[in-house]
C-alpha cells in the first residue's frame, strides 16, 4: 500500500479552484515536479494564464472551466480530464469561498451556494474519479478544508459548517479506501493571505487574526512535504493544533478564547 506521493512525474493531477491562491500555486509546484495537471475553476481566462505558466517552463495543462457547485459540469469536467489525461492519480479538492458575517444578516440563497461549492464540488469530483483510482490501487485524496471545520469560529456559520461536512468526508473516506491504496490528506489551514480574503472580509477580520495571516507559499510547502510523508492530516500554522487539544480538555475556556477572538467589535478590533 502507497501513501507517500513521492514522485510526480508521469502523475495526472486534477486541481479544483486553480485560477488563483493555492490552488495555483499547487499546480505550478506539482507541475513543476513532472505532473501533467488539468486546471478547474469557473474563469476559463484566468485557468489560461495558469496554463500558460506551466508551458512556459514545458509542463502539461489542461484548462477546464467548471462551476464545481453543479453536479452534471463537474461529472463533464471529469469526464473530459481522464480523456485529456488518461487516468487522475492526484485529486486536489481546493475550489471554496467564504465570509464573515452575521447569520442573521446572511442571504440564505448564498449560504446554499457556499454549501455547493465548498462541499458538495469536492464530494462530486471525489465520486466522479475516486472508483478509478481503487481500481488501479493507487491515489491521492487532498481535501483543502479550514481551522473552522475543526473549531468554529463567530460570523462564518455557513462556511464552518461547509468545512465541518468537508472534514467529516475526508475522515471517514479515509478508513474505508486507505487499505485499497488510496491516501487522503486533510488540510486545515488558518487564514492564508491569498485572494480568499477580498477587502471586505480583510475589514471585517478581528485584528489579531490579520496580523497572524501565513503566507501562502509556506502552506504549498507544507502540503508537499506532508504527501510526501504520507501524513493524513495538516494543519497550517501549526501552533493552531494546539488548539485541538484545548477544546478537547477545556471547551469552555476554548469557546470563549475562540469568541474574542473571532467575533468582530463596531471598530474591527
Amino acid at each position: 500500500m502507497m501513501s507517500r506521493l513521492i514522485d510526480y512525474s508521469g502523475r495526472n493531477v486534477l486541481i479544483t479552484g486553480a485560477s488563483s491562491g493555492i490552488g495555483r500555486l499547487l499546480a505550478l509546484r506539482m507541475a513543476e515536479k513532472g505532473a501533467r495537471v488539468a486546471l478547474v475553476a469557473r474563469r476559463r481566462d484566468q485557468l489560461e494564464k495558469v496554463a500558460e505558466e506551466i508551458r512556459a517552463f514545458g509542463g502539461e495543462a489542461v484548462p477546464l472551466a467548471c462551476d464545481v457547485g453543479d453536479r452534471e459540469q463537474v461529472m463533464a469536467a471529469s469526464t473530459r480530464a481522464v480523456e485529456e489525461l488518461g487516468s487522475i492519480d492526484v485529486l486536489v479538492n481546493n475550489a471554496g469561498y467564504g465570509h464573515h458575517r452575521h447569520f442573521l444578516d446572511w442571504d440564505l440563497d448564498d449560504m446554499e451556494r457556499m454549501m455547493r461549492v465548498n462541499y458538495l464540488g469536492s464530494l462530486y469530483f471525489t465520486k466522479a474519479l475516486l472508483s478509478a483510482m481503487v481500481d488501479r490501487g493507487r491515489g491521492w485524496l487532498v481535501f483543502i478544508a479550514s481551522v473552522a471545520g475543526r473549531i468554529a469560529p463567530a460570523e462564518e456559520t455557513a462556511y464552518a459548517a461547509s468545512k465541518h461536512a468537508m472534514v467529516g468526508l475526508a475522515s471517514s473516506l479515509s478508513l474505508e479506501v486507505e487499505d485499497a491504496g488510496v491516501h487522503v490528506l486533510t488540510v486545515l489551514p488558518g487564514a492564508i493571505r491569498t485572494p480568499f480574503f477580498d477587502d471586505e472580509a480583510l475589514a471585517r477580520l478581528p485584528a489579531v487574526a490579520r496580523k497572524q495571516m501565513a503566507e501562502p507559499e509556506d502552506l504549498v510547502d507544507e502540503i508537499m512535504v506532508a504527501l510526501v510523508r504520507g501524513r493524513r492530516e495538516l494543519t497550517f500554522p501549526r501552533w493552531i493544533a494546539s488548539g485541538y487539544v484545548a477544546q478537547a480538555i477545556a471547551p469552555g475556556f476554548t469557546r470563549r478564547q475562540v469568541k474574542k477572538q473571532t467575533l468582530v467589535d463596531p471598530d474591527g478590533e
